[in-house]
């Protein structure tokens, strides 16, 4: 009989992350429920559940780390991975399609309790050209310093991959910085209309996203540092650089929708499509 791996897949080995992160996921959900009752207790619960999955992310991703680094992951492994991140994208893109419904619902088609107006009556809108222009600037640059990431890792040029990392992650802090000061400036606030509602849920959960990217790029920044990926193998970093560029299409959208459209510009052309 045949000894040693006949096949090109990865058979895991028993793991203890998977129930460990449904435990702690369970307990986050239930802290957050009790905490939004303002239970006394609820907001250590939720707290406890989150240091759980972070903990379980943390090993479960590291022991990822060790199989890349023995050799387990095949090319038909690799494929799979990739299909894995092209299914995860897809999932986050109907995430976001669900805020742009809820935004066009109340937009095309304004009710008579908002003015019949979009945006409604007493409602100021950011101005589109000023902070929104600069972050939609700072997003397209940093897809061009990951793709030079990205192309300096595939000709072996490591140095360039950990500057194209560096400028990526400051060019993403810096538009998270610069969103966090245009939400304390804005003039309306997220509850008692559905402007606020939809602006916030849809621009706020893109700048949860932008937050995860660049701690995902961190990630691959430190592990280049410890000589991980290679111009064959580096699937880790695509995927990470997959997400910034669907990061930075989702903004574009937001831009053009949410800011210019949704605008004084909004106001004037709502009457002709309702």
């Amino acid at each position: 009989m045949a000894s040693g791996k006949t096949h090109d897949f990865h058979i895991l080995p028993p793991s203890p992350w998977p129930i460990a992160g449904t435990v702690a996921a369970m307990t986050m959900f239930f802290g957050l429920v009790f905490w939004m009752h303002e239970s006394a207790w609820g907001q250590w619960v939720f707290l406890a559940g989150l240091a759980g999955v972070l903990g379980t992310m943390y090993a479960w991703w590291s022991d990822v780390r060790a199989e890349a680094n023995a050799g387990d992951h095949t090319p038909v492994v690799q494929l799979h991975h990739r299909y894995g991140m092209i299914l995860f994208i897809a999932s986050e893109v109907m995430f976001f399609v669900a805020w742009f419904w809820a935004f066009f619902n109340a937009a095309l088609f304004p009710p008579e309790s908002i003015g019949g107006a979009w945006p409604p009556e007493g409602i100021e809108p950011l101005d589109p050209f000023v902070y929104p222009l600069l972050n939609t600037l700072i997003l397209l640059c940093s897809g061009t310093t990951i793709t030079w990431a990205h192309h300096a890792l595939i000709h072996g040029d490591r140095e360039g991959l950990k500057q194209g990392l560096w400028v990526t992650i400051g060019l993403g802090i810096l538009f998270s910085a610069l969103q966090a000061y245009e939400y304390a400036h804005a003039e309306f606030g997220f509850s008692g209309h559905i402007y606020g509602a939809t602006f916030f849920m849809a621009t706020g959960f893109h700048g949860f996203h932008v937050i995860v990217g660049t701690i995902f790029l961190i990630v691959c920044l430190r592990r280049a540092y410890l000589g991980d990926f290679t111009p064959r193998q580096h699937f880790g970093f695509e995927a990470a650089a997959w997400y910034w560029h669907f990061v930075d299409v989702v903004w574009l959208f937001l831009f053009l929708s949410i800011y210019i459209w949704g605008s004084d510009f909004g106001r004037a052309a709502a009457p002709y499509f309702g």
